[in-house]
């Protein structure tokens, strides 16, 4: 076992013994997932959550036929709905554009994207304007159960403070600390990154406190 993986492979038997199993995403869908990834950008998960309550009451989310009756809303009826995420008329526009694809190119149905495989399914998302590497990424684990691992701005604040990647390091080269350490699991992945968001949360938030944190000494 290299040095990378079994550091990563200790960070997570930490992270797992101190916090137990996260069962994330929470969705009942792979479409609520989808549009919770979409709306999950620069907000609060609570604040996500609220939206999608709003769009649930509305039945805008009942299957069979969700994704198309999604896409038929009007903007300013979508825009109020999210309006708790923030950013809702570019998160409006962003889940239309998502929407279509879905609609359009894959008949209704997110888990008919992940026919097309990992790296064409990858590469469809982030055609969509407004989904960036991390958005498809979530999409693409939680939603599609695909081999990639999420990188987002708690895991790349928890490797910097603990020197396990340079703070110049771009969002792939975070992916393949993992992706080339670690076996292409989809379950590993899913539960790693929920365990490093718990982590965030409870230990290295903006001001850390490290207290207690079960990543103590773990570069050392």
């Amino acid at each position: 076992m290299g040095r990378h993986q079994a550091l990563l492979q200790d960070v997570y038997d930490r992270l797992l013994t101190r916090f137990g199993p996260q069962r994330w995403w929470p969705a009942d869908t792979p479409l609520e997932m989808a549009v919770g990834a979409m709306l999950t950008q620069n907000a609060a998960w609570g604040n996500v959550a609220q939206a999608i309550g709003n769009l649930k009451a509305a039945g805008l989310l009942d299957e069979p036929g969700a994704a198309e009756r999604l896409f038929a809303q009007p903007a300013d009826y979508l825009e109020h709905l999210i309006r708790p995420s923030g950013y809702f008329r570019v998160k409006a526009r962003r889940l239309k554009g998502l929407l279509e694809l879905i609609v359009t190119r894959f008949g209704g149905e997110v888990e008919a994207m992940g026919e097309l495989g990992l790296i064409a399914a990858r590469e469809a998302l982030l055609a969509v304007k407004g989904v960036g590497p991390e958005t498809a990424d979530s999409i693409l684990l939680y939603a599609l159960d695909k081999p990639v691992f999420v990188v987002d701005a708690y895991t790349r604040r928890i490797l910097c403070r603990h020197e396990l990647v340079p703070e110049e390091a771009g969002y792939d080269e975070i992916q393949a600390l993992f992706m080339d350490n670690l076996a292409a699991d989809p379950a590993l992945f899913n539960e790693y990154h929920a365990l490093i968001v718990r982590l965030a949360k409870e230990h290295c938030r903006r001001r850390p406190a490290c207290g207690g944190c079960p990543l103590e000494n773990i570069s050392e």
